[in-house]
């Protein structure tokens, strides 16, 4: 598992002279996703990404040597996985149908040995008896999903688990004890609402559940012990706020919310005791809302927080606890990158600590806090050379109304000066946001000779509620026009050829790139759009028929003014776009159907716009296969270069 150095060759007079981009660099699949060691220390577990699956694989610390492997069929993903004890691993599944997808988890929970033996389904929709000849029958056989609730670190046998029943669409849920031996399962408690997640004490005790029903108002829920009844102690209809438990203090009085919705800023944390009602802020950041919580080594108690704030940093409650000292210890080791540990002994004497930064996928190295050493695990991309890959800048700018919008630029290193530019939207478009990551594709296209640039626009997480209430109803709104202005700001700034832009996107991104050439059709000389979405309409109907959650959702975040949602879809304006449009769909894609991009394309050509378009009927939301990659990011890097000037793939 060494690391490789690549370099890449590159040279920055003109887009024409640079080389041929390698294809194989950003379409393969990271050697892994995430790294975790057991209690002891004993093994590594790590998710190792398939073409198009997920894989765990035990490794002993010693030697690298493969001691167990876990994997399912098609489409199927290992999306979480925790170690009980030091010889067994709790595994949490999840399905995809497109690389794009979010995972959807299946509910279902395994086990394995770490040598890979009795691997078995615990819960869910699949489980078997042990058939009509025994009356022992530890697992039920009952149509439910179950998702980790608490390892509960001082219990090597038991987990708790919330379990949903599946076949209504708005469930009450009930917490369990799950022997992740034999299956058997004990309620511990169940739901005061529906669609409830639950959160335990430092015991393993539940004492708080987050849920919401149809109409998609939070409420939360509280409880002093077993037995005693839920009292409401958070209603967003009431106050607005949404308030996320996040755990406990270690004596367990106080428990840790994460603030939504107050005031105009990011989220906050509080401290709020259940005895007195009191609430007290112990983290609030002005830039951005926590992004990921730092806990106590070997426990569930928040301490701090990470905040994503162009880059990252991290920010305690108190400075003084040890995490703090350990972080700013290991920040000083990895100057300009990000990190995040990811695993503990139970002992606490090693940490396992994943290191990232625009330009590089992550590295994990094992920390010693007795010798106060660390030493190089793996790669998640081996082939990749941090040094020579694209710099990745984080940037702002005040939009046309005066929000600060804020956003990265990808660009291969020596760039200066105006360059052609690719705007790339993210998707969602609500809650998501770009963050200061290893981005492939952002990457490949610096390295066929572009800047990239990638916009929060409004409606984008990480920000606060109101920034991200702030896109409610607005597609092909105020969101668009954040990207528009993006896109003049970076003409001003001297950091974009105003002659050579194209947007381009997936998903909701591929919304925004053909919305964008409708609305401004002089501002780019070309559009392509990834299993988008292309008509509002559509959406909404097959979104209420889905679940009606989702359907009032729908109405609320999107809109229900059926002339509006038409006026903004760019299927309806195709003869307002002036420029060369790109379309690709899977014909498997559940969360963007192909309709869309073959409407999308019949209008573009019946008003003559000129139109390249692949489909690939066994796909999903977005492509897996490597051939599939590989011709749709070498059509891409063709229609751009035709467009913009800069390099095809080889």
């Amino acid at each position: 598992m060494m690391k490789l150095g690549m370099a890449l060759v590159l040279s920055f007079c003109s887009a024409s002279s640079w080389a041929a981009v390698d294809l194989g660099q950003f379409i393969r699949k990271d050697d892994f996703n995430d790294i975790k060691l057991s209690p002891s220390g004993k093994y590594y577990a790590a998710t190792v990404p398939l073409e198009d699956k997920t894989a765990l694989v035990i490794f002993t610390r010693e030697g690298n040597k493969k001691a167990g492997a876990f994997v399912l069929q098609r489409n199927m993903h290992v999306n979480s996985f925790d170690w009980v004890n030091d010889e067994r691993v709790l595994i949490g599944i999840a399905e995809k149908f497109g690389l794009l997808d979010e995972p959807r988890l299946t509910g279902e929970l395994y086990a394995m040995n770490a040598d890979g033996g009795e691997a078995e389904l615990l819960v869910g929709f699949r489980v078997q008896g042990n058939g009509p000849g025994t009356r022992i029958q530890p697992k039920k056989v009952e149509s439910v999903a179950a998702f980790l609730v608490d390892g509960l670190p001082a219990d090597d046998r038991n987990v708790v688990v919330s379990t949903w029943p599946l076949g209504t669409m708005e469930p009450f849920t009930r917490a369990e004890r799950l022997d992740v031996k034999s299956g058997r399962r004990v309620v511990a408690a169940t739901a005061p609402v529906r669609n409830a997640s639950f959160v335990t004490d430092n015991t393993g005790e539940v004492r708080l559940a987050l849920g919401s029903g149809t109409d998609n108002i939070s409420k939360l829920y509280y409880r002093d012990a077993a037995g005693t009844d839920w009292r409401l102690i958070n209603d967003q209809m009431a106050n607005g706020r949404i308030e996320v438990p996040l755990g406990f203090s270690a004596d367990n009085t106080l428990a840790y919310l994460q603030v939504r919705g107050e005031g105009k800023g990011p989220d906050s944390i509080v401290a709020w005791n259940p005895s007195t009602n009191a609430r007290t802020t112990v983290l609030h950041d002005q830039a951005a809302d926590p992004w990921s919580i730092i806990y106590r080594t070997g426990t569930r108690v928040p301490v701090g927080a990470q905040i994503m704030d162009g880059r990252h940093r991290s920010v305690f409650f108190d400075d003084g606890v040890p995490e703090a000292r350990l972080f700013r210890s290991l920040e000083a080791a990895f100057p300009g990158q990000s990190l995040r540990i990811t695993s503990s002994t139970k002992d606490g004497l090693l940490s396992m600590v994943r290191v990232w930064s625009g330009s590089n996928p992550g590295d994990f190295y094992l920390y010693d806090s007795a010798a106060k050493k660390l030493s190089f695990v793996v790669a998640s991309g081996s082939w990749i050379d941090p040094d020579a890959a694209a710099v990745v800048e984080p940037f702002s700018f005040a939009a046309r109304d005066g929000l600060k919008i804020h956003g990265y630029l990808t660009k291969s290193r020596g760039v200066t000066g105006q360059r052609p530019m690719v705007l790339m939207p993210h998707g969602g478009p609500y809650g998501i946001f770009d963050a200061w990551r290893y981005d492939r594709d952002a990457q490949m296209l610096a390295a066929a000779g572009y800047t990239v640039m990638q916009v929060n626009y409004r409606g984008s997480g990480n920000y606060g509620w109101e920034f991200r209430r702030a896109g409610a109803q607005q597609w092909g709104g105020t969101m668009q026009d954040d990207l528009t202005d993006a896109t003049r700001w970076a003409i001003r700034e001297g950091l974009a050829d105003a002659t050579r832009i194209c947007i381009y996107g997936a998903s909701y991104g591929a919304y925004a790139a053909l919305m964008g050439a409708a609305k401004e059709p002089s501002l780019y000389r070309c559009a392509a759009g990834y299993v988008g979405v292309y008509d509002l309409p559509m959406m909404q109907r097959a979104d209420a028929r889905t679940a009606r959650s989702l359907g009032n959702w729908s109405k609320d975040w999107v809109g229900e003014d059926q002339a509006a949602l038409a006026a903004a879809s760019p299927n309806r304006f195709a003869d307002r776009i002036k420029v060369p449009v790109f379309l690709a769909a899977g014909g498997e894609d559940e969360i963007a159907p192909i309709e869309h991009t073959r409407m999308m394309e019949v209008a573009l050509k019946r008003a003559g716009v000129p139109v390249e378009s692949l489909y690939f009927s066994t796909e999903g939301h977005g492509f897996y296969t490597e051939p599939h990659q590989r011709e749709y990011y070498g059509r891409l890097l063709g229609f751009l270069s035709q467009h913009l000037g800069g390099e095809k793939a080889k």
